[in-house]
């Protein structure tokens, strides 16, 4: 069976539109993963006559877990790989990848980079990325020497009037405990029970207070390496007593 994760992701901050184009969105994605992450920035011709995407599709490919994902400002982050174990030769032809996503994907370059393209800080939030920020987010705590032992994004979705929506968070754990990290709302994560390290439900549930979850499900996510170099940081702000999860807007 292909293997496919739609995840929907980002509509939550749907809001904050901000003045970028879709480029400038991908550019910026790409900036918030770094530079150790393989991606690519491509311009996609879509030639549907109905479709959801646009004629002209700015997007990022990226690698995450041995997998692809295809990220664009229209809906947000999706699996773009297949099946597990081919990402090598999926990096080879992304064609038919592209394709199984929209069939009117039938043309794709790679636009040029131009001097001063825009950084992971500019235009405040990545506009339906908050897969892509929980992955930052992850990198950077990881990055100042936070202790992370084992890190999932967690994809939680729920119903509206147009359809089934979705948010991504990030949960992980360290010597002092699980965390639920959401950087779309704060940069400060929450101290949630370890009873919750295998319910998805629970924390979904945390993540989102006041909103009916329909559905809960992990994200294959990888720990970066640590710089050895760089020394643990005292992480004071994570120690927050008592098991009760509070959410921080």
């Amino acid at each position: 069976m292909p293997f496919r994760l739609c995840l929907l992701l980002g509509l939550l901050s749907a809001g904050a539109l901000g003045a970028a184009t879709s480029l400038e969105n991908a550019r910026r994605a790409q900036a918030l993963l770094g530079p150790v992450t393989w991606s690519r920035v491509l311009r996609v011709e879509n030639t549907a006559a109905h479709s959801l995407y646009p004629a002209t599709v700015d997007a990022l490919v990226f690698e995450e877990a041995g997998l692809l994902w295809f990220y664009t400002d229209t809906d947000g982050t999706q699996s773009l790989s297949q099946s597990v174990g081919r990402l090598a030769e999926e990096k080879s032809d992304l064609a038919p990848l592209l394709r199984a996503i929209d069939p009117g994907f039938t043309v794709y370059s790679l636009p040029p980079d131009p001097a001063g393209a825009a950084g992971p800080a500019a235009g405040g939030a990545l506009l339906n990325g908050c897969f892509v920020e929980c992955l930052a987010a992850l990198r950077d705590r990881v990055r100042r020497g936070e202790p992370v032992e084992r890190a999932r994004l967690l994809a939680c979705y729920f119903d509206t009037p147009g359809g089934r929506g979705g948010h991504t968070v990030l949960t992980y754990e360290t010597p002092r405990g699980l965390f639920l990290l959401d950087p779309t709302r704060s940069a400060k994560p929450q101290r949630v029970p370890r009873a919750w390290t295998e319910d998805a439900r629970a924390l979904a549930v945390a993540a989102l207070p006041g909103i009916d979850i329909a559905r809960a499900r992990w994200v294959p996510t990888a720990v970066p390496a640590r710089d050895p170099l760089v020394a643990a940081v005292d992480f004071a702000g994570d120690r927050a007593p008592g098991a009760t999860p509070k959410i921080l807007r």
